[in-house]
């Protein structure tokens, strides 16, 4: 045995045993290796590792769909003790079946956990950072990275007793709820929100008894102005420091890329992944907290608000100075007009935003009065969005860098609910 398994067999309690993951389950496979016949009103989605996202199978706009006769032809034996790991590609995302209409492929695995294992024990065990790694490291393929069937079948995971397995499984998942209510009501808020900005800016619904006038956009309501984009902000690119990898470091100035943005569903971003050396600021802009940026590349007219200092590449744009409209208003603003700037964008495989495309933007700006009225309604709901995100933001790091701990044996249950009470207590 190397050392590392050693360490593992010391820190292990003598009450828990070592386990195969094919041990613990009844079925192991992976999903269709080729492509079923689509069909656009079929009720069965073809579903991958991408649709795997905060332990749920998620729809996309753009996910396929199969009808009946492909979904049983291709159906796999999935039921209530599923769980879903992608392997190919983008490796660890992690889901259960809830009874879903979905055709698997190729790039998500499934197993069915025994009976006499706690399944949400297992699902916690396989979103730990340990297991990512262990999934890095034993990928192959040198552009899409693959893990076999075979390096799952054989992976150890080290169980307690089944009460243990229990308790561990309540006290993580009640973390994880806590982060899910708090996604839920930042959506709610965040489509609040951007109701109430098509029906004062879009439709004019509070403006409908009031004279109109003839723009450039069409009637708008008098005492509103139609102006160029770049009347009222100030527009600018990132830039990077090249080559790149010879400036990426493990610590120094935050590296914002486009993954960290569309990593998450917030508007808000505290963190980002990645660092490069201080050096790279020369060749960098550095984005202070309280800012918008948009992204021009790769995903583009993607809008995000920073709060805390980061360097961004040139594929973000920022604004260094913003006369009209609060970065609340623009956030809602560039979601609105999103799709309209794509379709102005230009590149063979990825779209690309450029800054005169956004320049030349055409926008409603309302009297400043009735602006300061929309932002007075809308900030606190972005302030709870924050809030709510800044707390997952805690959350999300107590939990990974204790649950490899707890799933392990190397905390136990009692040290781990004095671990989560000074985290809290501290935040």
């Amino acid at each position: 045995m190397d050392s590392g398994y050693n360490k593992i067999l010391q820190l292990m309690p003598k009450n828990w045993k070592i386990y195969k993951l094919e041990e613990l389950t009844t079925k192991l496979g992976d999903g269709l290796h080729g492509t079923p016949k689509y069909s656009l009103d079929g009720e069965y989605y073809f579903i991958n590792g991408n649709n795997l996202t905060n332990g749920k199978i998620e729809i996309k706009e753009n996910t396929k769909r199969v009808d009946k006769a492909q979904y049983l032809k291709y159906q796999k034996p999935l039921n209530d003790r599923t769980i879903f790991v992608s392997i190919n590609g983008t490796l660890g995302n992690v889901a259960t079946y809830n009874n879903e209409k979905v055709v698997l492929g190729k790039s998500a695995c499934y197993f069915n956990i025994n009976d006499n294992v706690d399944k949400v024990f297992i699902k916690q065990f396989v979103s730990s950072p340990d297991f990512k790694y262990f999934l890095e490291c034993n990928a192959t393929g040198s552009v899409i990275k693959n893990i076999s069937l075979k390096s799952m079948r054989e992976y150890e995971i080290q169980l307690p007793p089944l009460p243990e397995q229990t308790q561990i499984a309540k006290i993580l998942s009640a973390i994880d709820d806590k982060i899910e209510n708090n996604l839920a009501i930042n959506k709610t808020l965040e489509d609040m929100a951007m109701a109430l900005y098509k029906h004062w800016f879009v439709d004019f619904g509070p403006f409908q008894e009031g004279e109109f006038i003839d723009s450039e956009l069409g009637l708008i309501p008098k005492g509103w102005e139609v102006r160029r984009l770049e009347e009222i902000i100030e527009i600018k690119r990132g830039g990077s420091p090249r080559p790149i990898k010879d400036f990426i470091a493990d610590e120094g100035l935050h590296w914002l890329k486009i993954s960290d943005a569309t990593a998450s569903n917030s508007p808000f971003l505290y963190t980002t992944k990645e660092y490069i050396k201080i050096e790279g600021l020369r060749k960098t802009i550095l984005i202070k907290p309280n800012s918008i940026i948009l992204s021009n590349s790769a995903t583009p007219g993607l809008p995000r608000l920073i709060e805390f200092h980061t360097c961004i590449h040139d594929g973000w744009l920022h604004f260094p100075k913003i006369n009209r409209f609060n970065r609340y208003i623009l956030y809602l603003l560039f979601l609105d007009i999103k799709e309209h700037l794509i379709q102005q964008g230009n590149g063979s495989v990825f779209t690309n935003l450029k800054t005169d495309i956004l320049k030349s933007q055409l926008i409603k700006l309302p009297p400043i009065e009735l602006e300061q009225t929309f932002t007075n309604q809308i900030t606190p709901w972005f302030e709870k969005i924050k809030s709510n995100t800044k707390e997952n933001h805690t959350l999300t790091k107590l939990r990974d860098t204790l649950l490899p701990k707890l799933v392990s044996g190397e905390v136990r249950l009692k040290e781990f609910r004095e671990g989560i009470d000074a985290e809290i207590n501290s935040a």
